[in-house]
């Protein structure tokens, strides 16, 4: 009885796809009711310090931007801090400069307005804290820290737009940005 218990452990599909730096990250998850695969996931480092681990769900996998922004479905990017502190300046600081980084003037000016209430959903993180934005058609993008959603985010244009942040031209990351996309 007991070697069968054991194998049939043994044999069981794992819940976790992978482990980055101790955290474990989900095969898969459901937003909205919508099973997502993990896609990809990389290390977000600055300077020689890591930051988060950063994980990428979607409905199917990809490994091309242009794919994946117009995918219909609910889509996952999943932080799970590492670093002791950022504030809530610094943060903002980092969204701002991947919008600026990645789309053009016009389309800055255009999602300003999301921008600036994407950015006062922030404060400050801990090691440990996770964050999840959540894109659901025709609702928008939820963001959810620690467990709490904080803001919603209309627009299929605005999510286009943070997933750049990611999967631009030029990313935050440029490891994480292949790690996002299983490269």
């Amino acid at each position: 009885m007991l070697l069968i218990a054991l194998s049939t452990l043994l044999l069981a599909p794992s819940l976790f796809a992978r482990e980055i730096t101790g955290v474990p990250l989900a095969e898969t998850t459901t937003v909205a009711g919508k099973s997502l695969l993990l896609n990809g996931a990389g290390i977000r480092t600055k300077f020689f310090f890591k930051i988060y681990v950063g994980a990428l769900y979607l409905p199917q996998k990809s490994t091309d931007p242009e794919t994946i922004y117009p995918m219909s479905g609910p889509k996952r990017v999943s932080m799970h801090f590492l670093y002791d502190h950022l504030d809530r300046e610094k943060l903002v600081d980092g969204w701002n400069k991947g919008f600026r980084k990645n789309l053009d003037s016009t389309e800055l000016t255009t999602l300003q307005p999301r921008i600036d209430a994407f950015n006062a959903a922030f404060s400050g993180v801990d090691e440990g804290d996770e964050i999840h934005l959540d894109y659901i058609p025709g609702r928008g993008t939820e963001i959810w820290i620690r467990g709490q959603l904080k803001a919603t985010i209309k627009g299929a244009d605005f999510h286009i737009a943070w997933l750049k942040i990611w999967l631009g031209n030029e990313p935050a990351d440029k490891g994480l940005k292949e790690g996002m996309l299983a490269r």
